[in-house]
């Protein structure tokens, strides 16, 4: 027997509660998957939004800064909000090659921490302890070396497979600066691993690579550094020193324009280069150097947080010396000394002529 739809809602109750719930249902249903979509549309801008102004405004203000504390902190703070916002729009490559870079230095510093402690305590004679801060060192460095690989994925997610001899068209001085920091990362994520003396799957090679994707920005506008950079590897890597070149010689050109810009980067890559070649008598001139262009040369206004992360390396390298030697760090105020200088004799007066 048929009925007509109204006379089927009117002679079943139930059906009607249930029908009224179906409709809510769908209604709720339909309300909520417009607000999922505002919402994205909301996230997606915010997270441009986010990406520009940390792009435009926060990284130059960063490196006007010389507070490197405050700049590690905001790094590793920041990191999972920024790049959180690569869920809902595009992912952040070019910023996050300078949020790794500056979180693996974060990492790095603990383990250079580590590596005083483990020096004190064998110029302490305490095998334990020095073993302990050893193990933590390392595994410090295995950290550093996952933030800076991290960085290096990055780059190369931005700007493309470095090395191939092909340079990326760079928009701004900004995105020079960027790129030159994601080579910074690829060679640091490496030497970290040497460190750790683990694997974490860094390229052996990645050295060679990024020392010929820097020549894809100037030497003389970028303070020496991609040269430094260059002739760094040269010295590290055997063979890998092109005819005719010397890099040490390199080095000391390279410092030269650093020590000119006031961004001494350079530094820190030449007194690595002679710490790799166990050469101290080399890292020591190189650390008096600095020492001495700190006096007479003010940072780059503009690049502040550079060259004070340059200082803050040589500071390190300075302090592994004396530690190995003393037990201490270098005294304050004393940047560019060294336990074994000579001492200056002082003239005295006999006061006995006086009396």
């Amino acid at each position: 027997m048929s009925h007509s739809f109204s006379s089927y809602l009117t002679t079943s109750p139930v059906r009607w509660s249930r029908l009224k719930g179906a409709v809510v249902a769908l209604a709720a249903a339909s309300v909520l998957s417009g607000c999922g979509a505002v919402n994205n549309m909301i996230y997606k801008t915010t997270g441009d939004v986010m990406q520009g102004f940390s792009r435009d405004h926060t990284v130059p203000y960063l490196m006007a800064s010389n507070d490197l504390a405050m700049g590690c902190s905001m790094s590793e703070a920041t990191a999972p909000l920024l790049m959180s916002f690569g869920r809902v729009t595009t992912e952040p490559d070019q910023l996050a090659v300078m949020l790794y870079l500056s979180a693996g230095g974060c990492a790095e510093e603990q383990a250079r921490e580590f590596e005083l402690d483990a020096l004190a305590a064998m110029n302490a004679m305490n095998a334990n302890a020095a073993e302990d801060a050893m193990i933590r060192q390392k595994r410090a460095y295995v950290l550093a070396s996952e933030r800076y690989f991290k960085g290096w994925q990055h780059h190369e997610a931005h700007y493309g497979e470095a090395g191939t001899g092909e340079c990326p068209d760079f928009s701004n001085d900004l995105d020079e600066f960027m790129y030159l920091a994601g080579l910074l990362s690829g060679l640091q994520a490496l030497n970290a691993q040497i460190q750790s003396t683990s694997s974490i799957g860094v390229p052996a090679n990645i050295g060679s690579v990024v020392a010929r994707a820097s020549g894809c920005l100037e030497n003389d506008k970028w303070w020496g550094a991609p040269m430094a950079l260059r002739a760094t590897v040269w010295a590290m890597i055997p063979g890998a020193e092109p005819e005719g070149e010397d890099a040490f010689e390199r080095l000391n050109m390279a410092d030269e324009q650093g020590e000119a810009a006031g961004v001494r980067l350079p530094h820190v890559f030449h007194a690595i280069a002679a710490s790799n070649k166990g050469d101290q008598a080399l890292l020591k001139d190189v650390i008096r150097e600095h020492a001495e262009s700190l006096e007479q040369t003010p940072a780059n206004p503009d690049w502040r947080f550079v060259d004070a992360m340059a200082t803050n390396m040589i500071v390190a390298l300075s302090d592994r010396l004396w530690v190995e030697h003393t037990g201490h760090r270098t005294p304050l105020g004393q940047l560019g000394t060294f336990w074994d200088d000579p001492r200056e004799e002082v003239e005295t007066m006999n006061l006995d002529d006086l009396l």
